[in-house]
């Protein structure tokens, strides 16, 4: 039986009361989130998209969906999918910081390919050190290329379309991977996922749909607007 950070693999019956209330956790993301906010100049368009970010972030790690991550791994894809594609980015566009494209985007390719790796991934599962190791770099490394890719200026914006493009490209590589797959590949869900009326191999495949889709077009979306502020810089016309 697997007894991980989100304790044991839930019945479907019983995942509405499965919230994970760490009291830890709750502190931790309270602080965070009131230091971003805090260090915010006086906007409340900012203020607005770092809150929405945060409270995204909370629902992923607070909802029981951190329950539902243990039984299943299109779930625990999806949670980090939340966190990645939505939270991040609302928590990037707030600002303040700044980053440059292309180590922002090596830093997310190792952390994205080196959690989904079969021993990593079951890592997390055995230990509560490994599992927030996985997702503070994957989450932290998330709000760094997309703070590259949201706030890009024209003079960066060369290295800023090719880390786009090169995460749209390798983001959908795992996750076709992942759903072309022939065997299921991660030991934690070979026995916990016949509950929810999948076999381990159909949940892999789902959560490599998770990644394939979205990653592959908000990723070249933002590639395509990194191209559109160089071409203006071409051009000579203010971005």
């Amino acid at each position: 039986m697997v007894h991980s950070y989100c304790g044991s693999p839930p019945d479907p019956g019983a995942l509405g009361a499965r919230f994970n209330l760490d009291p830890i956790l709750i502190v931790a993301l309270l602080v965070i989130a009131g230091l971003h906010i805090a260090a915010l100049r006086r906007s409340d368009m900012q203020w607005r998209l770092a809150l929405s970010g945060w409270v995204i972030a909370a629902l992923a790690f607070l909802s029981p969906l951190c329950a539902l991550s243990v039984a299943l791994f299109s779930a625990r894809v999806g949670q980090h999918m939340i966190l990645t594609l939505a939270a991040a980015p609302l928590i990037a566009a707030a600002g303040p910081w700044r980053m440059r494209a292309m180590p922002a985007a090596l830093a997310f390719f190792a952390a994205l390919w080196f959690w989904h790796m079969p021993a990593p991934y079951a890592a997390t599962y055995r230990s509560t050190p490994i599992y927030w190791t996985m997702h503070l770099s994957l989450f932290g490394s998330a709000i760094g290329l997309w703070t590259a890719l949201l706030h890009v200026s024209r003079a960066q914006s060369v290295p800023a379309l090719a880390a786009g493009f090169a995460t749209s490209v390798h983001m959908g590589l795992l996750g076709a991977f992942l759903t072309l797959a022939t065997r299921p590949m991660f030991e934690p869900h070979y026995f916990t996922t016949t509950a929810w009326n999948l076999t381990p191999l159909q949940d892999q495949q789902l959560g490599g749909v998770f990644m394939w889709v979205p990653g592959i077009f908000l990723f070249l979306w933002v590639a395509l607007r990194s191209a559109h502020l160089g071409w203006r810089k071409l051009e000579g016309t203010p971005a």
